[in-house]
Protein backbone atom coordinates (compact mmCIF):
# COMPACT_ATOMS: atom_id res chain seq x y z
CA UNK A 1 0.00 0.00 0.00
CA UNK A 2 1.46 3.34 -1.06
CA UNK A 3 1.80 5.97 1.66
CA UNK A 4 1.10 9.67 1.03
CA UNK A 5 1.80 12.37 3.60
CA UNK A 6 -0.65 15.29 3.76
CA UNK A 7 -0.59 18.66 5.55
CA UNK A 8 -2.11 22.11 5.17
CA UNK A 9 -1.29 25.76 5.82
CA UNK A 10 -4.17 28.12 5.02
CA UNK A 11 -3.66 31.79 5.80
CA UNK A 12 -3.57 35.05 3.84
CA UNK A 13 -1.24 37.54 5.55
CA UNK A 14 -1.76 41.28 5.18
CA UNK A 15 1.44 43.23 5.87
CA UNK A 16 -0.47 46.51 6.26
CA UNK A 17 -2.44 45.07 9.20
CA UNK A 18 -0.57 45.69 12.51
CA UNK A 19 -1.93 42.51 14.11
CA UNK A 20 0.55 39.65 14.45
CA UNK A 21 -1.52 36.48 14.08
CA UNK A 22 -0.67 33.83 16.65
CA UNK A 23 -1.98 30.55 18.00
CA UNK A 24 -5.24 32.12 19.20
CA UNK A 25 -6.04 33.15 15.63
CA UNK A 26 -5.76 29.67 14.11
CA UNK A 27 -7.61 26.39 14.19
CA UNK A 28 -5.19 23.47 14.27
CA UNK A 29 -6.17 19.87 13.50
CA UNK A 30 -3.65 17.13 14.14
CA UNK A 31 -3.29 13.61 12.85
CA UNK A 32 -6.22 11.29 12.30
CA UNK A 33 -8.62 13.88 13.71
CA UNK A 34 -8.80 15.29 10.17
CA UNK A 35 -10.74 12.23 8.98
CA UNK A 36 -13.64 13.35 11.17
CA UNK A 37 -13.57 16.90 9.84
CA UNK A 38 -14.20 16.53 6.12
CA UNK A 39 -15.91 19.57 4.59
CA UNK A 40 -17.68 20.20 1.30
CA UNK A 41 -15.63 23.08 -0.11
CA UNK A 42 -12.25 22.18 1.33
CA UNK A 43 -8.95 21.37 -0.45
CA UNK A 44 -7.77 19.01 2.29
CA UNK A 45 -10.91 16.92 1.89
CA UNK A 46 -10.44 17.09 -1.88
CA UNK A 47 -6.91 15.71 -1.53
CA UNK A 48 -7.60 12.97 0.99
CA UNK A 49 -10.71 11.37 -0.50
CA UNK A 50 -9.20 10.45 -3.92
CA UNK A 51 -6.05 9.14 -2.23
CA UNK A 52 -8.12 6.89 0.02
CA UNK A 53 -10.26 5.80 -2.94
CA UNK A 54 -7.05 4.82 -4.76
CA UNK A 55 -6.24 2.50 -1.86
CA UNK A 56 -3.39 4.59 -0.51
CA UNK A 57 -2.56 5.00 3.14
CA UNK A 58 -2.94 8.67 3.96
CA UNK A 59 -0.52 9.90 6.63
CA UNK A 60 -2.12 13.00 8.20
CA UNK A 61 0.11 15.51 9.97
CA UNK A 62 -0.96 19.07 10.87
CA UNK A 63 -3.70 21.19 9.27
CA UNK A 64 -3.69 24.89 10.09
CA UNK A 65 -6.22 27.50 9.05
CA UNK A 66 -7.39 30.92 10.10
CA UNK A 67 -9.24 34.01 8.89
CA UNK A 68 -6.86 36.24 6.89
CA UNK A 69 -5.10 38.63 9.24
CA UNK A 70 -1.75 40.32 9.74
CA UNK A 71 1.54 38.53 9.31
CA UNK A 72 2.03 35.39 11.38
CA UNK A 73 3.99 35.04 14.60
CA UNK A 74 7.42 33.51 13.96
CA UNK A 75 7.43 31.13 16.92
CA UNK A 76 3.95 29.82 16.14
CA UNK A 77 4.93 29.15 12.54
CA UNK A 78 8.21 27.47 13.45
CA UNK A 79 6.45 25.21 15.95
CA UNK A 80 3.91 24.14 13.31
CA UNK A 81 6.53 23.67 10.59
CA UNK A 82 8.78 21.66 12.87
CA UNK A 83 5.84 19.53 13.98
CA UNK A 84 5.01 18.66 10.36
CA UNK A 85 8.68 17.84 9.66
CA UNK A 86 9.01 15.64 12.74
CA UNK A 87 5.80 13.77 11.92
CA UNK A 88 7.08 13.23 8.38
CA UNK A 89 10.38 11.86 9.69
CA UNK A 90 8.63 9.53 12.09
CA UNK A 91 6.23 8.23 9.44
CA UNK A 92 9.06 7.63 6.99
CA UNK A 93 11.09 5.77 9.61
CA UNK A 94 8.18 3.40 10.17
CA UNK A 95 7.82 2.74 6.45
CA UNK A 96 9.10 4.90 3.56
CA UNK A 97 6.73 7.51 2.21
CA UNK A 98 5.81 7.34 -1.48
CA UNK A 99 4.58 10.92 -2.00
CA UNK A 100 3.54 14.16 -0.35
CA UNK A 101 0.43 16.18 -1.22
CA UNK A 102 -0.24 19.51 0.47
CA UNK A 103 -3.01 22.08 0.61
CA UNK A 104 -1.22 25.42 0.86
CA UNK A 105 -2.48 28.96 0.53
CA UNK A 106 0.52 30.57 -1.10
CA UNK A 107 0.38 34.00 0.57
CA UNK A 108 1.09 33.15 4.20
CA UNK A 109 3.86 35.41 5.48
CA UNK A 110 5.82 35.25 8.73
CA UNK A 111 6.62 38.47 10.57
CA UNK A 112 10.30 39.32 10.17
CA UNK A 113 10.98 36.08 8.28
CA UNK A 114 9.14 35.87 4.99
CA UNK A 115 7.19 33.21 3.14
CA UNK A 116 5.68 30.30 5.08
CA UNK A 117 5.05 27.81 2.30
CA UNK A 118 8.46 28.00 0.66
CA UNK A 119 10.41 27.14 3.79
CA UNK A 120 8.15 24.18 4.56
CA UNK A 121 8.51 22.88 1.00
CA UNK A 122 12.27 23.37 1.12
CA UNK A 123 12.65 21.26 4.26
CA UNK A 124 10.36 18.55 2.95
CA UNK A 125 12.28 18.40 -0.32
CA UNK A 126 15.61 18.15 1.52
CA UNK A 127 14.25 15.20 3.49
CA UNK A 128 12.53 13.54 0.53
CA UNK A 129 14.42 14.49 -2.64
CA UNK A 130 13.10 11.66 -4.81
CA UNK A 131 9.37 11.31 -4.15
CA UNK A 132 6.52 13.21 -5.83
CA UNK A 133 5.52 16.42 -4.06
CA UNK A 134 2.42 18.30 -5.23
CA UNK A 135 0.22 21.01 -3.73
CA UNK A 136 -3.02 22.86 -4.24
CA UNK A 137 -2.91 26.65 -3.88
CA UNK A 138 -5.25 29.54 -3.33
CA UNK A 139 -5.93 31.66 -6.41
CA UNK A 140 -4.28 34.59 -4.60
CA UNK A 141 -0.92 32.88 -4.24
CA UNK A 142 2.25 34.93 -4.43
CA UNK A 143 4.63 32.48 -6.12
CA UNK A 144 8.26 32.48 -4.97
CA UNK A 145 11.47 30.87 -6.19
CA UNK A 146 11.66 28.76 -3.03
CA UNK A 147 8.17 27.40 -3.64
CA UNK A 148 8.84 26.78 -7.33
CA UNK A 149 12.19 25.05 -6.75
CA UNK A 150 10.91 22.62 -4.13
CA UNK A 151 7.62 21.30 -5.49
CA UNK A 152 6.89 19.14 -8.53
CA UNK A 153 3.66 20.89 -9.39
CA UNK A 154 1.03 23.32 -8.15
CA UNK A 155 -2.58 23.88 -9.12
CA UNK A 156 -4.55 26.94 -7.99
CA UNK A 157 -8.23 27.63 -7.49
CA UNK A 158 -9.94 28.86 -10.64
CA UNK A 159 -12.95 30.51 -9.02
CA UNK A 160 -13.27 33.77 -7.13
CA UNK A 161 -15.17 33.61 -4.87
CA UNK A 162 -13.41 30.30 -4.18
CA UNK A 163 -16.18 27.80 -4.77
CA UNK A 164 -13.79 25.19 -6.23
CA UNK A 165 -11.52 24.55 -3.26
CA UNK A 166 -12.54 20.89 -3.06
CA UNK A 167 -12.08 20.34 -6.80
CA UNK A 168 -8.61 21.88 -6.64
CA UNK A 169 -7.63 19.50 -3.86
CA UNK A 170 -8.86 16.63 -6.05
CA UNK A 171 -6.73 18.00 -8.90
CA UNK A 172 -3.60 17.94 -6.71
CA UNK A 173 -4.40 14.39 -5.61
CA UNK A 174 -4.82 13.28 -9.22
CA UNK A 175 -1.38 14.65 -10.09
CA UNK A 176 0.03 12.61 -7.22
CA UNK A 177 -1.78 9.48 -8.39
CA UNK A 178 -0.59 10.00 -11.97
CA UNK A 179 3.01 10.23 -10.75
CA UNK A 180 2.70 7.08 -8.64
CA UNK A 181 0.62 4.93 -10.97
CA UNK A 182 1.28 6.13 -14.52
CA UNK A 183 4.88 7.24 -14.40
CA UNK A 184 3.93 10.87 -14.93
CA UNK A 185 7.10 12.99 -14.85
CA UNK A 186 6.15 16.62 -14.18
CA UNK A 187 7.70 19.68 -15.77
CA UNK A 188 6.64 23.11 -14.59
CA UNK A 189 6.88 26.64 -15.91
CA UNK A 190 6.30 29.84 -13.96
CA UNK A 191 5.92 33.26 -15.58
CA UNK A 192 5.68 36.44 -13.54
CA UNK A 193 3.18 39.05 -14.71
CA UNK A 194 3.99 42.39 -13.01
CA UNK A 195 0.48 43.39 -11.96
CA UNK A 196 -1.18 44.06 -8.61
CA UNK A 197 -4.91 43.38 -8.73
CA UNK A 198 -7.38 43.88 -5.88
CA UNK A 199 -9.48 40.77 -5.36
CA UNK A 200 -12.64 42.73 -6.06
CA UNK A 201 -11.35 43.42 -9.58
CA UNK A 202 -10.72 39.75 -10.35
CA UNK A 203 -13.99 37.93 -9.80
CA UNK A 204 -14.22 34.99 -12.16
CA UNK A 205 -17.92 35.56 -12.70
CA UNK A 206 -17.18 38.55 -14.96
CA UNK A 207 -14.61 39.60 -17.54
CA UNK A 208 -11.70 39.63 -17.87
CA UNK A 209 -11.11 36.89 -15.28
CA UNK A 210 -14.03 34.83 -16.54
CA UNK A 211 -12.42 34.51 -19.95
CA UNK A 212 -8.93 34.03 -18.54
CA UNK A 213 -10.14 31.22 -16.32
CA UNK A 214 -11.98 29.58 -19.20
CA UNK A 215 -8.73 29.69 -21.16
CA UNK A 216 -6.95 27.89 -18.31
CA UNK A 217 -9.58 25.18 -18.35
CA UNK A 218 -9.32 24.86 -22.12
CA UNK A 219 -5.54 24.63 -21.86
CA UNK A 220 -5.80 21.79 -19.37
CA UNK A 221 -7.70 19.77 -21.99
CA UNK A 222 -4.72 19.86 -24.32
CA UNK A 223 -2.61 16.74 -24.58
CA UNK A 224 0.12 16.67 -21.95
CA UNK A 225 -1.05 19.74 -19.97
CA UNK A 226 -1.80 18.62 -16.43
CA UNK A 227 -2.52 21.94 -14.69
CA UNK A 228 -2.74 25.58 -15.75
CA UNK A 229 -3.31 28.28 -13.15
CA UNK A 230 -3.50 32.03 -12.91
CA UNK A 231 -2.01 32.99 -9.54
CA UNK A 232 -3.25 36.48 -8.80
CA UNK A 233 -0.92 37.33 -5.94
CA UNK A 234 -2.02 39.14 -2.79
CA UNK A 235 -1.92 42.91 -3.24
CA UNK A 236 -2.19 43.75 0.47
CA UNK A 237 1.18 42.20 1.25
CA UNK A 238 4.16 44.43 0.57
CA UNK A 239 7.02 42.08 -0.30
CA UNK A 240 9.72 41.51 -2.91
CA UNK A 241 7.79 38.63 -4.49
CA UNK A 242 4.57 40.56 -5.11
CA UNK A 243 3.20 39.84 -8.58
CA UNK A 244 0.60 37.95 -10.53
CA UNK A 245 1.80 34.81 -12.27
CA UNK A 246 0.99 31.90 -14.52
CA UNK A 247 1.89 28.36 -13.47
CA UNK A 248 1.70 25.38 -15.82
CA UNK A 249 2.48 21.72 -15.17
CA UNK A 250 2.94 19.43 -18.18
CA UNK A 251 4.56 16.21 -19.34
CA UNK A 252 7.31 18.11 -21.18
CA UNK A 253 9.19 21.33 -20.58
CA UNK A 254 8.39 22.58 -24.06
CA UNK A 255 4.64 22.32 -23.45
CA UNK A 256 4.84 23.88 -20.00
CA UNK A 257 6.94 26.80 -21.26
CA UNK A 258 4.82 27.42 -24.34
CA UNK A 259 1.50 27.53 -22.51
CA UNK A 260 2.78 29.51 -19.55
CA UNK A 261 4.19 32.21 -21.82
CA UNK A 262 1.01 32.32 -23.90
CA UNK A 263 -1.25 32.61 -20.85
CA UNK A 264 1.00 35.27 -19.30
CA UNK A 265 0.91 37.38 -22.43
CA UNK A 266 -2.86 37.02 -22.54
CA UNK A 267 -3.19 38.29 -18.97
CA UNK A 268 -0.89 41.23 -19.69
CA UNK A 269 -3.03 42.17 -22.68
CA UNK A 270 -6.06 42.37 -20.38
CA UNK A 271 -4.48 44.43 -17.59
CA UNK A 272 -6.46 47.58 -18.37
CA UNK A 273 -9.75 45.68 -18.27
CA UNK A 274 -9.58 44.82 -14.57
CA UNK A 275 -12.08 47.05 -12.81
CA UNK A 276 -14.66 47.01 -10.04
CA UNK A 277 -17.59 44.94 -11.20
CA UNK A 278 -19.67 45.78 -8.14
CA UNK A 279 -21.41 49.16 -7.98
CA UNK A 280 -18.71 51.23 -6.24
CA UNK A 281 -18.54 54.69 -4.65
CA UNK A 282 -16.55 56.62 -2.12
CA UNK A 283 -17.82 56.29 1.45
CA UNK A 284 -20.35 59.09 1.79
CA UNK A 285 -21.70 58.65 -1.71
CA UNK A 286 -22.22 54.94 -1.07
CA UNK A 287 -24.27 55.75 2.02
CA UNK A 288 -26.27 58.40 0.14
CA UNK A 289 -27.08 55.96 -2.66
CA UNK A 290 -28.27 53.34 -0.16
CA UNK A 291 -30.55 55.74 1.71
CA UNK A 292 -31.96 57.05 -1.54
CA UNK A 293 -32.79 53.50 -2.63
CA UNK A 294 -34.64 52.89 0.64
CA UNK A 295 -36.54 56.18 0.30
CA UNK A 296 -37.52 55.26 -3.26
CA UNK A 297 -39.04 51.99 -2.12
CA UNK A 298 -36.47 49.86 -3.95
CA UNK A 299 -36.25 46.14 -3.10
CA UNK A 300 -34.47 45.51 0.19
CA UNK A 301 -32.05 44.84 1.77
CA UNK A 302 -29.35 47.06 0.33
CA UNK A 303 -25.89 45.68 1.14
CA UNK A 304 -22.90 47.97 1.63
CA UNK A 305 -19.35 46.60 1.73
CA UNK A 306 -16.99 48.35 4.15
CA UNK A 307 -14.23 47.20 1.81
CA UNK A 308 -11.22 48.99 3.28
CA UNK A 309 -11.43 46.97 6.48
CA UNK A 310 -12.23 43.51 5.14
CA UNK A 311 -11.05 40.79 7.57
CA UNK A 312 -11.41 38.09 4.92
CA UNK A 313 -8.67 39.93 3.00
CA UNK A 314 -6.58 40.34 6.13
CA UNK A 315 -7.59 43.75 7.49
CA UNK A 316 -7.76 44.35 11.23
CA UNK A 317 -11.58 44.66 11.30
CA UNK A 318 -11.44 47.36 13.94
CA UNK A 319 -11.60 50.46 11.72
CA UNK A 320 -14.48 52.75 12.58
CA UNK A 321 -14.52 55.43 9.86
CA UNK A 322 -17.41 54.06 7.83
CA UNK A 323 -19.39 53.11 10.93
CA UNK A 324 -18.96 56.62 12.33
CA UNK A 325 -20.50 58.10 9.18
CA UNK A 326 -23.53 55.83 9.59
CA UNK A 327 -23.93 56.58 13.29
CA UNK A 328 -23.85 60.32 12.60
CA UNK A 329 -26.44 60.07 9.81
CA UNK A 330 -29.91 61.09 11.03
CA UNK A 331 -31.54 59.26 8.12
CA UNK A 332 -31.24 56.05 10.14
CA UNK A 333 -34.30 57.32 12.06
CA UNK A 334 -36.42 56.84 8.95
CA UNK A 335 -35.55 53.15 8.54
CA UNK A 336 -38.00 50.49 9.66
CA UNK A 337 -35.08 48.55 11.20
CA UNK A 338 -31.67 49.70 12.43
CA UNK A 339 -28.75 49.49 10.03
CA UNK A 340 -27.17 46.07 10.54
CA UNK A 341 -23.40 46.41 10.78
CA UNK A 342 -20.83 43.61 10.84
CA UNK A 343 -18.67 44.45 12.55
CA UNK A 344 -15.88 45.48 14.93
CA UNK A 345 -13.12 43.25 16.31
CA UNK A 346 -12.65 44.40 19.89
CA UNK A 347 -12.24 41.76 22.62
CA UNK A 348 -12.59 44.19 25.54
CA UNK A 349 -15.68 45.96 24.21
CA UNK A 350 -17.31 42.61 23.42
CA UNK A 351 -16.70 41.28 26.92
CA UNK A 352 -18.00 44.54 28.41
CA UNK A 353 -21.43 43.59 27.02
CA UNK A 354 -21.53 40.21 28.76
CA UNK A 355 -24.41 39.87 31.20
CA UNK A 356 -25.89 43.21 30.14
CA UNK A 357 -28.47 42.24 27.52
CA UNK A 358 -31.31 44.75 27.68
CA UNK A 359 -29.21 47.29 29.57
CA UNK A 360 -28.11 50.72 28.43
CA UNK A 361 -24.36 51.22 28.69
CA UNK A 362 -21.69 53.59 27.45
CA UNK A 363 -19.07 51.76 25.45
CA UNK A 364 -15.77 52.61 23.76
CA UNK A 365 -14.92 50.35 20.85
CA UNK A 366 -12.72 50.06 17.77
CA UNK A 367 -9.12 51.06 16.96
CA UNK A 368 -7.72 48.41 19.28
CA UNK A 369 -5.14 47.34 16.69
CA UNK A 370 -5.10 49.83 13.83
CA UNK A 371 -4.40 53.08 15.64
CA UNK A 372 -3.15 54.92 12.55
CA UNK A 373 -6.07 54.65 10.12
CA UNK A 374 -8.85 54.93 12.67
CA UNK A 375 -10.03 56.23 16.04
CA UNK A 376 -12.18 54.59 18.73
CA UNK A 377 -15.86 55.44 19.09
CA UNK A 378 -17.50 56.14 22.45
CA UNK A 379 -21.29 55.79 22.37
CA UNK A 380 -24.23 55.12 24.64
CA UNK A 381 -26.56 52.35 23.58
CA UNK A 382 -28.29 49.09 24.42
CA UNK A 383 -26.88 45.58 24.43
CA UNK A 384 -29.42 43.63 22.37
CA UNK A 385 -27.82 40.17 22.36
CA UNK A 386 -24.80 38.23 23.55
CA UNK A 387 -23.46 34.84 22.51
CA UNK A 388 -20.76 32.98 24.39
CA UNK A 389 -18.39 30.71 22.50
CA UNK A 390 -19.90 31.21 19.03
CA UNK A 391 -18.67 28.27 17.00
CA UNK A 392 -19.32 29.19 13.37
CA UNK A 393 -15.90 30.84 12.99
CA UNK A 394 -12.54 29.06 12.77
CA UNK A 395 -11.87 30.19 16.35
CA UNK A 396 -14.86 30.04 18.76
CA UNK A 397 -15.47 33.43 20.37
CA UNK A 398 -18.03 35.64 22.07
CA UNK A 399 -20.24 38.01 20.07
CA UNK A 400 -22.37 40.96 21.11
CA UNK A 401 -24.99 43.07 19.33
CA UNK A 402 -24.80 46.68 20.50
CA UNK A 403 -27.41 49.22 19.36
CA UNK A 404 -26.55 52.91 19.18
CA UNK A 405 -27.44 55.84 16.91
CA UNK A 406 -29.68 53.79 14.64
CA UNK A 407 -27.14 51.02 14.05
CA UNK A 408 -26.99 47.45 15.36
CA UNK A 409 -23.27 46.76 15.63
CA UNK A 410 -21.76 43.30 15.84
CA UNK A 411 -18.84 43.24 18.26
CA UNK A 412 -16.53 40.23 18.10
CA UNK A 413 -14.06 38.91 20.63
CA UNK A 414 -11.99 37.33 17.81
CA UNK A 415 -10.96 38.25 14.29
CA UNK A 416 -13.95 36.77 12.43
CA UNK A 417 -15.14 37.10 8.86
CA UNK A 418 -18.62 38.20 7.79
CA UNK A 419 -18.97 35.46 5.20
CA UNK A 420 -22.52 34.36 5.98
CA UNK A 421 -25.67 35.97 7.41
CA UNK A 422 -25.60 33.44 10.26
CA UNK A 423 -23.55 35.85 12.33
CA UNK A 424 -26.53 38.22 12.25
CA UNK A 425 -29.33 35.69 12.67
CA UNK A 426 -27.58 34.05 15.62
CA UNK A 427 -27.67 37.46 17.32
CA UNK A 428 -31.38 37.83 16.64
CA UNK A 429 -31.32 39.92 13.46
CA UNK A 430 -32.27 38.52 10.06
CA UNK A 431 -30.35 40.22 7.27
CA UNK A 432 -33.21 39.58 4.83
CA UNK A 433 -35.51 41.74 6.95
CA UNK A 434 -33.16 44.71 7.23
CA UNK A 435 -33.23 47.87 5.12
CA UNK A 436 -29.45 48.29 5.01
CA UNK A 437 -26.82 45.68 5.83
CA UNK A 438 -23.13 46.56 6.09
CA UNK A 439 -20.49 43.82 5.90
CA UNK A 440 -16.74 44.14 6.10
CA UNK A 441 -16.26 42.46 2.74
CA UNK A 442 -15.27 43.39 -0.79
CA UNK A 443 -17.47 41.55 -3.27
CA UNK A 444 -20.22 39.74 -1.41
CA UNK A 445 -19.90 36.07 -0.64
CA UNK A 446 -22.35 33.72 -2.30
CA UNK A 447 -24.38 33.45 0.93
CA UNK A 448 -24.66 37.20 1.48
CA UNK A 449 -25.28 37.86 -2.21
CA UNK A 450 -28.25 35.49 -2.14
CA UNK A 451 -29.97 37.86 0.31
CA UNK A 452 -28.87 41.22 -1.09
CA UNK A 453 -31.26 42.93 -3.51
CA UNK A 454 -28.54 45.43 -4.35
CA UNK A 455 -24.81 45.36 -3.58
CA UNK A 456 -22.74 48.53 -3.22
CA UNK A 457 -19.04 48.64 -2.40
CA UNK A 458 -17.79 51.58 -0.36
CA UNK A 459 -14.17 52.63 -0.84
CA UNK A 460 -13.53 52.91 2.88
CA UNK A 461 -10.19 53.04 4.70
CA UNK A 462 -8.20 50.28 6.42
CA UNK A 463 -5.61 47.65 5.59
CA UNK A 464 -7.45 46.52 2.45
CA UNK A 465 -7.87 49.79 0.55
CA UNK A 466 -9.22 48.92 -2.89
CA UNK A 467 -7.35 51.82 -4.47
CA UNK A 468 -3.93 50.18 -4.36
CA UNK A 469 -2.18 53.44 -5.23
CA UNK A 470 -3.06 54.73 -1.75
CA UNK A 471 -1.09 51.99 0.02
CA UNK A 472 2.46 52.70 1.29
CA UNK A 473 4.34 50.06 -0.71
CA UNK A 474 8.11 50.03 -0.18
CA UNK A 475 9.16 46.47 -1.15
CA UNK A 476 7.17 45.46 -4.23
CA UNK A 477 9.31 45.07 -7.36
CA UNK A 478 9.07 48.00 -9.73
CA UNK A 479 7.83 48.65 -12.30
CA UNK A 480 4.51 47.05 -11.54
CA UNK A 481 1.03 47.91 -12.83
CA UNK A 482 -0.97 49.96 -11.77
CA UNK A 483 1.60 51.71 -9.56
CA UNK A 484 3.52 52.18 -12.81
CA UNK A 485 1.61 52.38 -16.07
CA UNK A 486 3.89 52.78 -19.07
CA UNK A 487 6.55 50.09 -19.27
CA UNK A 488 7.29 47.18 -21.62
CA UNK A 489 6.66 43.55 -20.73
CA UNK A 490 7.91 40.37 -22.39
CA UNK A 491 6.49 37.10 -21.05
CA UNK A 492 9.44 35.04 -22.34
CA UNK A 493 11.87 37.15 -20.32
CA UNK A 494 9.88 36.37 -17.16
CA UNK A 495 9.77 32.60 -17.73
CA UNK A 496 11.29 30.42 -15.03
CA UNK A 497 11.30 26.76 -16.00
CA UNK A 498 12.20 23.77 -13.84
CA UNK A 499 12.36 20.06 -14.49
CA UNK A 500 10.43 18.09 -11.89
CA UNK A 501 12.06 15.60 -9.54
Amino acid sequence: MKRVLVASLQHESNSFNPIIAGKNDFHVTRGAEIFNKFKENDPVTGIIKPLLAQGYEVIPTVFVGGVPNGEVDYNFYMDIKNEIIEMAKKANAEKPLDAITLALHGSMRIKGFGEAEGYLLEELRELFPNIPLFSSLDMHTTMTERMHNNCDGFVGYKCAPHTDRYETGVHAARMTIAALENGFHPYSAWVKVPILIAGEQSSTTVEPMKGLTEECRRTEKEDGIVAASYLMGFPWADNEDSSCAVYVVADSQEKADREAVRLAQLMWSKKDEFCFQTETYHEQEAIDVAFKAVANGDPLPIYLSDSGDNPTAGSSSDCTGFLKLLMEDKRTDSLKTPVLYGGIYDPEATKACKGKVGQEITLTFGAKFDTVTTQPITATGTVKAYIENWKRSSIPCDLALFHSCGVDIVLAQAHVGYMTPDIFSDLGREAKDADIVVCKLGYLTEQQSAIAKRSIMALSKGSTNEDLKTLPYTKVPRPIFPLDEQFPYCAEENLIAKKGN
